[in-house]
């Protein structure tokens, strides 16, 4: 019974100190700014977190976990252009959830070993991720690109959905990410390759977000 609140304590924690990064960026938010927030001492945050590092370490650890199902998710299954939009809309989704990794990642790969380590796993699981759909396509006949011109359609893929954050955030630092403006954009560098059926969704597909700006 004594240990129940002691993990409500710890997931209260991580839950303001996400919220607290990703409003104001993790550089500006100290442990004792989080405590504060939740009306705590620091003594009780110190209890289940010895340092904001700890901290940064457990979001990124819960980040890894599930982008990382989403990644491995993407199977010979996934032929469609619907296929690759919803994929990005999942991606984007979990992005925009930990998106201070983003906002910040330049500080946090140069300070931090974990990130260091596993955010360029989690770059090559995005590239590898991006390759899988687009030979899929290519497979399905919906899509037109050579072995090189898929590797590096994947890269450009991955490099949109890792910066496109930044990029959004630097245009409107006070206005929630639009994910479906992500997906749009990361879904026109496919649009050249696409055949077809496949190009005309695409149209509608990026007619009906258009028209919702």
């Amino acid at each position: 019974m004594e240990k129940k609140p002691s993990r409500q304590t710890r997931e209260r924690i991580l839950a303001t100190a996400l919220r607290l990064f990703n409003t104001l960026g993790e550089p500006g938010v100290t442990p004792a700014a989080i405590a504060v927030e939740m009306e705590i001492s620091p003594g009780n945050l110190y209890y289940h977190f010895h340092s904001k590092t700890d901290i940064v370490n457990a979001l990124f650890a819960r980040y890894e976990e599930e982008i990382g199902r989403l990644l491995l998710a993407v199977d010979d299954h996934a032929q469609e252009p619907e296929d690759i939009w919803l994929f990005l809309h999942l991606l984007f989704e979990t992005i925009c959830q930990y998106r201070f990794f983003y906002h910040d990642i330049n500080n946090l790969l140069l300070s931090n070993r974990l990130v260091e380590t596993h955010f360029t796993r989690i770059l090559r699981r995005k590239e590898e991720a991006a390759a899988t759909l687009c030979h899929n396509l290519a497979r399905a006949g919906v899509l037109q690109a050579g072995d090189s011109e898929i590797h590096a359609l994947a890269v450009n893929m991955a490099l949109v959905c890792t910066f496109w954050i930044s990029y959004e955030h630097a245009r409107s630092p006070r206005t929630e990410p639009d994910i479906g403006r992500g997906a749009y954009q990361v879904m026109q560098l496919a649009a050249p390759y696409l055949q077809g059926e496949a190009r005309t969704l695409l149209e509608r597909i990026s007619h009906h977000y258009l028209a919702r700006q």
